[in-house]
Parts: structure tokens; C-alpha cells; sequence
């Protein structure tokens, strides 16, 4: 394996080229960025006065495998002194919030909120999770994860509190989205141990196991519930194409858009619209791009695999960050979400100034606030995205900070990025999808692997593995 071409420089391209850069048998490694930046969603503004605004992911969890794994690689590339984490015990870890019949409600916590009725709820949540051991488990592939909660912990929990969470995490639709691939947890313990509960209790199949470094033993230590940077996430890509570059084996290529992959004797021909060399040889591919990015450039043969990869979705969100004077917020806690019965174009509000102070200008007191809109209801409630204004998005948000907040003030400053197509959809029957493209890759022979957020993970820790499987299945175990 001489030469291998990575396409998109998001944090998916990146990871896969960090890993790449970790095994002997690869002389060269090429990524090409359409972008005039690498990174992707992972995007900061670092105000002159010290503040920071996050566009993009605002937060990490360091749980499980792929937790541990992002940990590992953040220590690796020296940025363990910049970590900023929030543990379970914190105050955005405790208090979540939902924006329910006009009112906010803190979501159930500890045993009191488990055993009594606390509303938007109308019984206490333990009657639902008892009962839930009885209900018989589903012989079908895969459901929505709508259907799914319905079927074992009731319709109102679904309809309120899980429609929120797909909200907040896909900003899709949970009547729609794929349980199997957006909560694998919650399928596998269904089909290994027949109940949620059973399965949270009594572990639901084989677990990834990652050695746990130095950051990944703190963060168990010290219990963190999330993580963020103190220059902002960008710092974490940044960091990245730092570390690659100094490597002296890749070459790293911004405002190169791939126009087509074509066949050679070699692996293939990769023809980009770059500033400077327009065609690259490789041996292999990995691609990070989004999915539909990837079906406009693949050559004619491979067009079962460019149908497949065009029935993935994706949705457009617009993030607004809002900053305010002073104490604004009339609760603490990491922000509220909005169920689609109580605002379609709504998702919810991030009350980063609570989880990150560190983020606040250093002079004064002022308020960060994040408010989402859009996703699976974007075009519904704002039209297409080419003819969405920032005014009016702008509008929208402060006016659901006036009327969930309270706040009655002007914001001092504001910032509107509308993120197209954003966040990939996995719809029912998803896994099935994303087995059969692979399997069409395998049976032909094709040097190509599928990476990034459009198949095995949305979330930062899911894409970054994914970038470290897509060149462990290549080259074997690299770390």
C-alpha cells in the first residue's frame, strides 16, 4: 500500500489520516478538503475579547469504547492541558430541560423523579420501566425508534421526551429514524436480553474494548459527563492537520473538490478542481465525504453503489448564537429541547454560558446562549435553504428565547450559520443499506472505504472510529 487518498477533511477525513499515519505500510497519504478549512462541523468563533462560540458540536462524552478512543487521541496529539470537562455532578449534567404546553419542565432525575409524577408526565416513570421487562420483544429487522419506545415504555414517553432527544441529537424525526442504527444500545439489549432494562443491567452483547490512556482514566476518575477545549472544538481538527502535517507523509490539499474517481491499473485516478496538481494516483481510496457527495463521482460501474448511497438523507439546521448582558437565563442547566407537538421548527436552546463559563468574554458578565432550528422540518417551516435569511432566522430564535426564557433584552451580539445538509438520516432499515453498499465494495474488489457520519455514528466519537476501523480493516490494528 503506497499511496493512499483520503477524500473530505472533516473530522472523519482527519481521523482516518491520523490513523493512516500511525502504520508503516503506507508511504503517502492524501487528503483533499473542498473547503478553504478542515474540520467540518467542528467550527469556532474566537472572538478578539475572548469568546468563544461554538457553530457545530459544543460538547464531547467521554463514555464507552469510542469515548475512550477520542480521549486516547486527544492526549496523543498534546492536548490534554487545553481539556475543559463538566462532570455528572455539575449542574448542566443534572438539570435538562423541556419546553412542554409553554412551560418548562426539569426532566426526572434521581429516585424522586423516577417514583413520582413529575410533569410534562403524567405518571411517574417507574410504572413505565417496570412494565417494560413484560413487553415481548420484536421479531422485525428493524422499527422506528418512535414505534419502538411506544411498544415498551408507552406513547407518551415517546411522544415528549424521545421526540425531543431525536431532536436534539439528529435533529430528525424519531417516527422516521431507525432505532437499530441511531440507539443500537437500546435494540441489542431488546434482542439479547428481551428488555431494556435487562440489558442495561446485565450488559447486552459484546462490547468494543479500547485500553484506556491517561485522559480516559481521569475522565472515568474524575467522572466526566462531557468535554469541550478551551480555544473551542475547532482547536481539536486544528490539532489534527497540525499533527499530520508535521508527520511529513501526508499532504494536505484545501479548496480541492474531487470531480471524479475513475479506475487505473493501479487502484484509481482521483480528478480534483485544485490550485495546484488536478489529478492524484492512489492505491486506495477512503472516503469521508457525505454520501450523496460521494454518488456524483464514482465512475458509471459502480452505479448500484451510487443509487445506494444517494437514498441517504441528510437535514439542514440553522444554529443561532445568541450572547446576552449579563444573568438572563431563569433556570441552570444545559438547555432545553422542544418536542415537534410543541414548535416544528424549534429543536431547542444550548445554555453554554452553564456547562462552559470558560467560553464568556473574561470582562463582564454575559450569557452564551444556542438556539437550534430547522432539521427534518426545515424546509416546512423556513422554505428551502437558499432563500432562508438571516434576518429571519434571527428573528425566530430570539423570539423563542423572549418567550421560553423570558428574556425581553436584546441580544449584544449574534451569529446565524445555516448548516446544509448537515446531519445524515438513518431511516429504517439503514444498517441494511450500509451492508449492502459494503458488500457491493467487497464482492467487486473495489479499493474503496466508506467513512464518516453517513453510515456507523453520528455523533464526534462515532465518525472518528469509524475513520479508525475503515484503516484497521485495511491495514490491521494501527494503534
Amino acid at each position: 500500500m503506497r499511496t493512499v487518498a483520503v477524500l473530505g477533511g472533516g473530522i472523519g477525513g482527519l481521523a482516518a489520516s491520523y490513523y493512516l499515519c500511525k502504520s508503516p505500510q503506507v508511504t503517502k497519504v492524501i487528503l483533499l478538503e473542498a473547503s478553504s478549512r478542515f474540520g467540518g462541523w467542528l467550527w469556532s468563533t474566537r472572538r478578539s475579547d475572548g469568546a468563544v462560540f461554538e457553530h457545530g458540536p459544543r460538547g464531547i462524552r467521554p463514555a464507552g469504547a469510542v469515548g475512550s478512543n477520542t480521549l486516547n487521541m486527544v492526549d496523543d496529539l498534546g492536548l490534554g492541558e487545553e481539556i475543559l470537562p463538566v462532570s455528572f455532578s455539575h449542574i448542566a449534567s443534572r438539570n435538562r430541560y423541556l419546553y412542554v404546553n409553554g412551560q418548562l419542565h426539569k426532566m426526572p432525575s434521581g429516585i424522586s423523579g423516577i417514583v413520582r409524577t413529575v410533569p410534562p408526565f403524567s405518571r411517574p416513570l417507574l410504572l413505565s420501566v417496570a412494565a417494560e421487562i413484560l413487553v415481548n420483544k420484536t421479531k422485525n429487522d428493524d422499527e422506528s425508534v418512535h414505534s419502538f419506545v411506544s411498544r415498551r415504555l408507552g406513547k407518551e414517553l415517546a411522544d415528549i421526551a424521545v421526540d425531543s432527544l431525536c431532536r436534539g441529537v439528529f435533529a430528525g424525526d424519531c417516527r422516521k429514524l431507525s432505532v437499530r442504527s441511531c440507539f443500537p444500545v437500546l435494540y441489542n439489549a431488546e434482542q439479547h436480553r428481551g428488555s431494556i432494562v435487562l440489558g442495561m443491567l446485565l450488559g447486552s452483547g459484546e462490547a468494543q474494548v479500547i485500553t484506556r490512556g491517561p485522559l480516559a482514566k481521569r475522565s472515568k476518575k474524575e467522572s466526566w459527563a462531557q468535554w469541550s477545549l478551551k480555544r473551542g472544538m475547532q482547536s481539536f481538527p486544528e490539532a489534527i492537520a497540525e499533527y499530520l502535517q508535521q508527520s511529513g507523509r501526508v499532504q494536505l490539499h484545501k479548496e480541492a473538490v474531487v470531480k471524479q474517481i475513475d479506475p487505473s491499473a493501479s487502484g484509481w485516478q482521483v480528478s480534483a478542481e485544485a490550485k495546484d496538481d488536478g489529478v492524484i494516483s492512489a492505491d486506495h481510496i477512503i472516503s469521508a465525504l457525505p454520501a450523496k457527495a460521494l454518488s456524483s463521482v464514482l465512475p458509471r460501474s459502480c452505479q448500484p453503489l451510487t443509487q445506494q448511497l444517494q437514498d441517504i438523507s441528510s437535514v439542514t439546521v440553522a444554529v443561532v448564537n445568541l450572547e446576552y448582558d449579563g444573568s438572563i437565563l431563569p433556570v441552570m442547566g444545559f438547555g432545553h429541547l422542544v418536542p415537534s407537538s410543541e414548535d416544528r421548527g424549534l429543536l431547542g436552546v444550548v445554555y453554554d454560558s452553564v456547562p462552559f463559563p470558560q467560553h464568556n468574554r473574561p470582562d463582564g458578565q454575559t450569557t452564551r446562549l444556542t438556539v437550534m432550528m430547522g432539521g427534518a422540518w426545515f424546509q416546512e417551516e423556513f422554505g428551502v435553504p437558499e432563500a432562508a435569511t438571516a434576518e429571519h432566522l434571527l428573528s425566530r430564535a430570539t423570539e423563542a428565547v423572549r418567550c421560553h426564557l423570558g428574556v425581553t433584552a436584546a441580544p449584544r451580539w449574534s451569529r446565524v450559520i445555516l448548516h446544509r445538509d448537515c446531519i445524515p438520516q438513518y431511516y429504517e432499515g439503514h444498517f441494511q443499506r450500509v451492508e449492502s453498499m459494503r458488500g457491493f465494495i467487497k464482492n467487486n474488489n473495489l479499493a474503496l472505504s466508506l467513512t464518516g457520519s453517513c453510515y456507523d455514528g453520528v455523533s464526534v466519537n462515532d465518525v472518528i472510529f469509524s475513520g479508525r476501523t475503515a484503516v484497521e480493516e485495511l491495514l490491521g490494528t494501527v494503534v
